[in-house]
Formats: structure tokens, C-alpha cells, sequence
């Protein structure tokens, strides 16, 4: 990986598989919109940012170096080799040609508090209606990072709330799940840090203890805000792919599970009728 810090841009050359439709507009992350010129515009944490990809390039605006390399490249995974990881998982005969098909898609690493907020609002919900529910929460109790974009609110402005102000936003049933666990995380009952250093299983474990969180907002939450590449969600979709490894997943999928998953949710999504 190249950097070069331009006047107006940071511009970042030989990272491979990293495709922006198919990691920002997959279901992992809901707070990327894609522009008319093809670049993405979104927040993280409380940082914004415009990327697109040009030659092969990957441009950042909207950023500095520092905020770049304490954030970003983390954010994009971009220190990990995911050219040999897809070759491992091209083990595999159904993902041997997915991956080629579908070629780029990458796991963000996003922050616990926000990931695990998003998969509560994501139960029983659409794309769409998520990132719809998700912009009002961050629009009426984020920061203002100006231009219409706003931070994700942090877990004690939102412990301030009661169910009624979440109701208030679109978040139906799922409002009395997080004024609880807005206001667990906020008073240290729930320590999401502690949470990322414990084993999958042990982690697990913890997130199925938290009101409203169920094994699939788990299994979520632990691949994309937690740090847990062996966390393997199950949804209606990844049920039917199962159908094809009756024996278990194969031993080319070990430690990056939720790799595989991504791979094989989007094959599912386009080709299983």
C-alpha cells in the first residue's frame, strides 16, 4: 500500500479487493450513500468522508493524513491481505467462482457502539428503513459535523432518552431495546470494550445476555463492530446456502468465517430464487 498526501485528497494505491459498491452498500454498514459521480459519501464514528476509486486508486477527501491513518485505515481493513484470504476461501468450490464474481468485498471495522445499536434497529427491518431510522437518531441526538452530517450519538446521550423518544423516530418494538441498552452501556453495566477481548464464545455469550439481542444481532455485531473475522451470521438467506455444506463449513473457512459469509450471503441474494 502507496499513500500520497495531495492539497485536497489522500490517494492510496496497491490495496486489492476492495470493491466500494460491494462493502458500503451490503448491509454491513448503513451510513454510506453513493453520490452521482459513483464516489460514497458517509460517516463513521464522528468522522466524514467522500471516497472513490479511480485507476485502481482509492481517493479520500474530506479527511488529513492524521485522521487517515488513526481511522480509516482501520475503518477499511486496509493493513490486511485480503488477496490471501480470497485465495484461501477459493478452496472452496462454491466460493471459487463467487469470488471471482463478486471480487472486493471487505469487512469494516466499525465501532462496537454503533454496530451493535444498528443490528438492534436492523430486526425485522429493510435496508432502506434502517438507514432511515439510523439518520433521524443521529440527526437529532449526533454532533453536527456540518453539510447535513452527523455523528452517531454516543451511549450516554442516548441514556438520556426513554422509549417514547426512541418510538418517536421510527424504532417500533425495537425502542424499548435500546433506551435499556443505551442506558446499560452508559452506567459500565454493559463494558463493550471488555467485550472485544473476550473469546468468540465468551463474547457471544455476553451479547446474548443484553435485553433484545438475539443470536443473529449477535453473530452481526461480533463480525462488524467487534473484531470477530469467526463470527458467522445466519439469516434466511445463509440458512439455504447451508443446505450445500451438510458436513460443515470447510476447514478453508476457519478464523475467517465471516469472510466466507459475506461471499456467500451476496451469491445467495442473487442467484438462490
Amino acid at each position: 500500500m502507496k499513500i500520497k498526501e495531495t492539497e485536497k485528497s489522500i490517494v492510496v494505491s496497491g490495496v486489492e479487493c476492495l470493491d466500494l459498491d460491494l462493502t458500503l452498500d451490503c448491509g454491513q454498514a448503513f451510513r454510506w450513500e453513493r453520490c452521482e459521480d459513483g464516489s460514497y459519501c458517509g460517516v463513521a464514528g464522528s468522522n466524514f468522508l467522500n471516497i472513490r476509486k479511480e485507476n485502481g486508486d482509492l481517493i479520500f477527501e474530506n479527511t488529513d493524513i492524521e485522521v487517515f491513518n488513526n481511522f480509516w485505515v482501520n475503518y477499511f481493513d486496509l493493513n490486511r491481505d485480503y488477496k490471501a484470504i480470497c485465495d484461501k476461501l477459493r478452496e472452496d468450490s462454491l466460493l471459487s467462482s463467487t469470488i471471482d464474481e463478486y471480487y472486493g468485498i471487505r469487512i469494516l471495522n466499525q465501532e462496537p457502539w454503533e454496530a451493535l445499536c444498528s443490528f438492534v434497529i436492523s430486526q425485522q427491518n429493510n435496508i432502506k428503513r434502517i438507514k432511515l431510522i439510523i439518520s433521524r437518531l443521529c440527526r437529532a441526538y449526533g454532533d453536527d459535523l456540518g453539510n447535513g452530517y452527523y455523528s452517531f450519538p454516543s451511549a450516554q446521550r442516548l441514556s438520556e432518552l426513554e422509549v417514547a423518544d426512541f418510538e418517536a423516530l421510527g424504532c417500533g418494538y425495537r425502542a424499548k431495546y435500546l433506551e435499556k441498552l443505551s442506558k446499560d452501556v452508559a452506567s459500565g453495566k454493559i463494558d463493550l470494550e471488555k467485550i472485544k477481548s473476550l473469546t468468540l464464545e465468551e463474547a457471544r455469550k455476553e451479547l446474548l445476555n443484553i435485553y433484545g439481542v438475539g443470536i443473529k444481532v449477535a453473530n452481526c455485531a461480533l463480525l462488524f463492530g467487534f473484531g470477530f473475522l469467526s463470527a458467522f451470521p445466519v439469516d434466511v438467506w445463509m440458512k439455504r446456502v447451508m443446505e450445500h455444506y451438510p458436513n460443515g463449513l470447510p476447514e478453508c473457512f476457519d478464523g475467517i468465517e465471516g469472510i466466507a459469509q459475506q461471499y456467500l450471503f451476496h451469491w445467495a441474494r442473487n442467484n438462490i430464487k
